[in-house]
């Protein structure tokens, strides 16, 4: 499923192994952020509608003056967004904001409205999707995945749609492995991307993790990232800070199994705060 610098959707085409998140950057500091990243070598840029930032993502990549094709673009559907039209639109509104014919990868953002979790939306998805479809046989999109959805969410799309989705965007850090959700997705030949690979930095003050990250002279942002990827996961960090988003893509180091194993166990941080 992955090489050294890319991942491959089951429909062939790559994605780089690691992308710049850009959650929680407001729109007037997204610019400076995604020119800063795009510098530092990252070709692989998230964003969505309801980060209220694609607007300045989109200047970003096109005042740096990279080729359109040599860059990955993500984008997603606004959770509280369902059906066939409402998909339709929020697209184009898309492709609007970001100043470009195509998307590289969308996706459904959950399952369900975030002021709504877990409220049954599998009807509504099913056309969301079925609209993703279209737009993918068009050409306007050259993936299209989901985000924040568990096995029966995805096995409803499977059993109703003609395209298995590509890509599943999911909270995953050490911690948190969501074995299960791993294995359906691998089934599935679905690319599992990792948002907050970091635990939004909760994890970052284990001394377990700092003195595991001294043993390979990087820091603990850099082992959690790294674990990600030993998971066969695509990680998304997040920072506006430039040695922090440089200092995140340098990654070139492995992981011994038996550390591996040991990040496997750590407890959810997250789950206690």
């Amino acid at each position: 499923m992955a090489n050294e610098q890319f991942f491959t959707f089951h429909n062939g085409v790559p994605i780089p192994k690691i992308g710049f998140g850009t959650w929680q950057i407001p729109n007037e500091e997204a610019y400076d952020a995604v020119t800063i990243a795009l510098k530092t070598g990252y070709t692989h840029i998230d964003t969505a509608l309801a980060y209220k930032n694609e607007e300045n993502v989109g200047k970003a990549i096109k005042d740096f003056n990279i080729s359109r094709e040599n860059v990955f673009i993500t984008s997603k559907l606004p959770a509280e967004t369902k059906g066939y039209e409402e998909t339709l639109k929020a697209f184009e509104e898309t492709i609007s904001n970001l100043g470009v014919d195509f998307l590289d990868l969308y996706l459904i953002h959950a399952p369900w409205p975030w002021d709504d979790i877990g409220k049954d939306c599998t009807a509504a998805n099913i056309e969301s999707w079925k609209a993703m479809e279209k737009l993918y046989k068009e050409g306007k999109i050259r993936a299209i995945g989901v985000s924040n959805f568990a096995e029966s969410d995805i096995q409803a799309l499977v059993d109703a749609c003609e395209i298995v989705p590509m890509a599943n965007q999911i909270p995953f850090y050490v911690g948190r492995d969501q074995k299960s959700l791993l294995q359906f997705c691998a089934k599935h030949d679905i690319v599992v991307e990792a948002y907050s690979p970091l635990a939004t930095g909760q994890v970052l003050d284990s001394l377990e993790l700092k003195e595991m990250a001294a043993k390979y002279d990087v820091t603990p942002a850099q082992l959690c990232i790294r674990y990600c990827l030993e998971k066969n996961t695509l990680p998304l960090p997040k920072s506006t800070n430039e040695d922090r988003i440089l200092e995140n893509s340098q990654l070139d180091f492995s992981i011994s199994p038996e550390d591996v194993e040991a990040l496997d166990a750590f407890e959810d941080v997250r789950a206690k705060s």
